[in-house]
């Protein structure tokens, strides 16, 4: 191996532990929130409203960081084609820590009323922006180190990686919290695990401020290719496959966070499970999909892209009534094996993703289309989902309804999909 290759190796696998380690930083902060949300928020910042208004309401508040998701997008977009995916990164990171941070000393309903709820929301949006920019640039920090076309579904699977690692240590981190408070877990113990997010930011900062520039942005500088206002340019030209890759992540998108966030609202308060059963089974479900993510972009190089992402769809549509059908059994086992293998449909999906959307964009417009199409989903997939989710509880008194939903997403992606092209393998668009 020359010293050129052998240095192009180390610096990609640099690139891939600083865009991982990054994101699951971010994700940790996200979804924490979202694990919370369900477990805390309705009842410490919506007292007075009955149950099923409180949990609506905090699933309000949650929802406006998917809002928040496509104005990241757009801003770390345009300076990530501008000035350069590091930078952007960095960016992101420091943004979402520090909204995280304060979370922990937002003050409840008891303490300032309704403006708990108020802070609680512009801190949610901040959040929301910091996690809009960090997903473009953390996947193209990675696929625009890679050789060659043979690995980058493998390659751009492990930024999407730390997706179920940040899942997973925001569920241990609130399982420890509540074990360790106990019977305080409402008046306190929720607070520990967002104080915990500026450790961590410290540490994803350590890791991407040590590495390089990835050489398809120096190429690009170097010639002067850079678009001068890429997100414009990229809405001008590219809008099709915007549209396009954000409806091809519906069943994606509206399931994850009904299994992930709604899951808590659905356990605690309909079928009155506890807490740290809960958490237990959600931190084992992210846990599989350690394995699971890499292994289907791995599967997306060597069958394709569309074919994978294709069947993860099909599957996911048919789990969501397995999915209910086992939880209202009530039977403990059933019930943590609806939830352990919850994610895995998501993970058919999410593997070859990153690949399928970054390589619908051209390098000089990437970060600003990929983020724009990707983000986008999470104002009427991601956000609305748990929202969603408990209006159709609600209104039927049935998880059917919420496996009808989730059906319905499967059959969105399907057609979005099959109108995607598939670059695997070969020069992206």
């Amino acid at each position: 191996m020359t010293t050129i290759a052998h240095d192009h190796r180390r610096q990609l696998r640099r690139a891939v532990i600083a865009a991982t380690v990054g994101t699951a930083i971010e994700w940790y902060d996200f979804f924490l929130y979202s694990t919370v949300t369900g477990l805390v928020f309705a009842r410490l910042f919506f007292p007075l409203a009955d149950p099923l208004t409180g949990t609506l309401n905090a699933f309000a508040v949650y929802a406006v960081g998917f809002l928040a998701r496509p104005v990241g997008a757009a801003i770390f977009g345009h300076y990530g084609d501008r000035l350069g995916r590091k930078a952007a990164l960095v960016a992101t990171l420091l943004l979402m820590g520090i909204a995280t941070f304060l979370v922990a000393l937002v003050p409840t309903y008891e303490q300032i009323g309704v403006w708990g709820a108020v802070l609680l929301t512009v801190l949610r949006f901040i959040q929301g922006v910091g996690v809009g920019g960090e997903w473009g640039g953390s996947v193209l920090l990675s696929i625009e180190w890679a050789q060659s076309n043979a690995h980058r579904g493998f390659i751009a699977s492990w930024p999407q990686f730390g997706v179920p690692v940040g899942l997973f240590l925001a569920n241990l981190a609130v399982l420890a919290s509540s074990a360790a408070s106990g019977d305080q877990f409402l008046a306190w113990g929720w607070r520990i695990p967002f104080v915990l997010s500026l450790a961590l930011v410290g540490v994803g900062l350590y890791v991407r401020l040590g590495i390089l520039e990835t050489p398809v942005f120096a190429r690009l500088a170097a010639d002067r290719r850079l678009a001068r206002a890429p997100v414009a340019e990229v809405f001008r030209r590219h809008t099709r496959e915007i549209l396009l890759t954000a409806l091809s992540r519906m069943a994606e998108q509206a399931p994850f966070y009904i299994f992930t966030a709604f899951v808590f609202a659905y356990g605690a308060d309909t079928l009155h499970v506890d807490r740290n059963f809960l958490l237990t089974a959600v931190l084992s479900a992210s846990a599989l999909s350690f394995v699971a993510i890499p292994l289907f972009g791995h599967l997306s190089d060597r069958f394709g892209r569309k074919r994978i992402y294709t069947l993860g769809a099909v599957v996911t549509a048919a789990y969501g009534f397995l999915y209910f059908h086992l939880l209202d059994t009530q039977v403990p086992l059933l019930m943590f094996v609806a939830i352990l293998f919850s994610l895995i449909p998501h993970d058919m999906l999410y593997g070859p993703q990153a690949a399928l959307i970054a390589e619908s964009f051209p390098a000089h417009l990437r970060y600003s289309g990929a983020s724009l199409g990707y983000q986008l989903s999470s104002v009427f997939a991601g956000g609305p989902a748990p929202l969603v989710a408990a209006w159709l509880l609600n209104r039927y008194q049935s998880g059917t309804a919420i496996a009808v939903f989730i059906l319905a997403c499967a059959v969105i992606t399907l057609g979005a999909t099959a109108f995607l092209k598939d670059y695997t393998n070969r020069d992206a668009a």
